[in-house]
């Protein structure tokens, strides 16, 4: 057996290509050179390593304006600042400018069974249900003697339940219903609506003229003005920073009115059932009080696109009008601030007679208008059905068909909802 010797050792494992390349990759000794400058890395003393709670709050808002609305609630449970952040003006203006924010209407009730609430999505009324909180101390009777005399408020997915003595603040995102400060004066069938944010609540008082504005950031309720009128059975509504007090009575002339429905106790009870009072929120004023044309009742307003849509009632006819509302743009596109229009009204029976059997509610969603026939008609009238729903699309001036109120939200509160 040939012994290799240590020259073809050499030669057999490092050919002239392997040692080039091992040469160039791995430099022996004798060929480094001393470097002419030191680098010293310095490691630091502590590391902070970077997580998204240390973002700026611009980018964390970016990223979570992007998240699913099915995710929403456990997003917000994550930590104190995202919740914040989730519950924020600038997190509702990236959801609206991503097309995240949907309108719609919303129906709350209490039952024997528990505290209920349906939104209206794609012509289709979804059912969820509330959780009360135990730490809260509130019992679905609270919420039921609650409801009985309460205006509903949203200010984007919350929807706030003002009533006599308590307020409800009932989160449409993870169905939980907090327990909020009642109102200086107790009040019943008052005006209510939100602007910037707050909510304004008017009439409704037998010993009080006193505007009330609530803050939800700090929970507390503050007397900001005095209405110059009593009224009693009003509706709210708001547009362009501006609280409107539609219809309603005088306050006084209805108490006399139940000891006599003839003569000037009629005249009386009517006094406002077609006017409204106008406080610009932001001046601390109250405008220029106008007045529905033609005299009839208002039974049911609500405020989209930018207008105030009032549905009248003469005894046994119904007319719909618009009301422009828009201070704060131009006239572009006809008509200016201040101007009544009567537009198409809904396509109900020829012989409706509103009164304690038929009533309506009306709802502004967006662009379009619901209106939900919400009180019993029995079978007087042909064609009249109990839960009836129309929507009124407000760019093409039509009607057209809802999807029927389920059973259970006929004897509900109704608001619109941004979520």
């Amino acid at each position: 057996m040939k012994v290799m010797s240590n020259s073809e050792k050499e030669e057999r494992c490092n050919s002239r290509h392997i040692t080039w390349l091992m040469k160039s990759c791995f430099p022996t000794s004798h060929n480094i050179t001393s470097p002419t400058t030191t680098i010293t890395i310095t490691k630091p003393s502590s590391f902070v390593p970077t997580t998204l709670s240390s973002l700026p709050n611009d980018i964390v808002l970016d990223f979570l304006s992007r998240v699913p609305s099915s995710s929403l609630p456990s997003i917000s449970l994550v930590c104190s600042l995202w919740s914040r952040l989730l519950f924020s003006p600038d997190f509702l203006h990236l959801r609206r400018l991503r097309f995240l924010l949907h309108h719609t209407a919303a129906a709350i009730t209490a039952t024997q069974s528990g505290f209920f609430f349906a939104t209206l999505l794609n012509n289709s009324w979804n059912n969820s249900k509330f959780f009360l909180s135990t730490c809260n101390a509130i019992s679905l009777d609270d919420v039921y003697n609650i409801l009985c005399h309460a205006r509903v408020v949203s200010i984007s997915h919350w929807v706030y339940v003002v009533g006599r003595n308590a307020t409800l603040r009932c989160d449409t995102w993870t169905s939980s219903v907090t327990l909020c400060r009642a109102m200086i004066f107790p009040r019943k069938k008052f005006a209510a609506a939100a602007v910037a944010g707050k909510i304004y609540v008017a009439g409704g008082g037998s010993r009080s003229t006193a505007v009330e504005e609530y803050d939800p950031v700090s929970d507390t309720w503050a007397v900001v003005s005095q209405a110059p009128r009593r009224r009693y059975g009003c509706i709210g509504a708001s547009v362009d920073g501006v609280l409107y007090i539609i219809g309603g009575l005088r306050i006084g002339a209805w108490e006399q009115n139940e000891l006599s429905r003839a003569g000037s106790g009629a005249e009386a009870h009517a006094a406002y059932a077609s006017s409204m009072d106008l406080f610009d929120v932001e001046g601390r004023v109250w405008l220029r009080s106008r007045v529905v044309p033609g005299g009839g009742c208002v039974v049911a307003a609500c405020a989209a696109a930018g207008r105030v849509y009032a549905l009248t009632s003469h005894a046994v006819e119904l007319s719909f009008w618009s009301f422009d509302a828009r201070r704060k743009c131009s006239s572009r596109g006809g008509g200016a601030f201040g101007e009544w229009c009567r537009i198409k009204s809904p396509p109900l029976p020829a012989l409706v007679r509103v009164d304690t059997r038929m009533r309506f509610s009306c709802i502004g969603m967006g662009e379009k208008v619901v209106l939900i026939q919400v009180g019993g008609c029995g079978s007087e009238v042909r064609g009249s059905k109990e839960g009836l729903v129309l929507v009124y699309d407000c760019t093409t001036g039509e009607w057209e068909r809802g999807a029927d109120l389920p059973e259970i939200f006929r004897r509900a509160a109704y608001v619109g909802v941004e979520c």
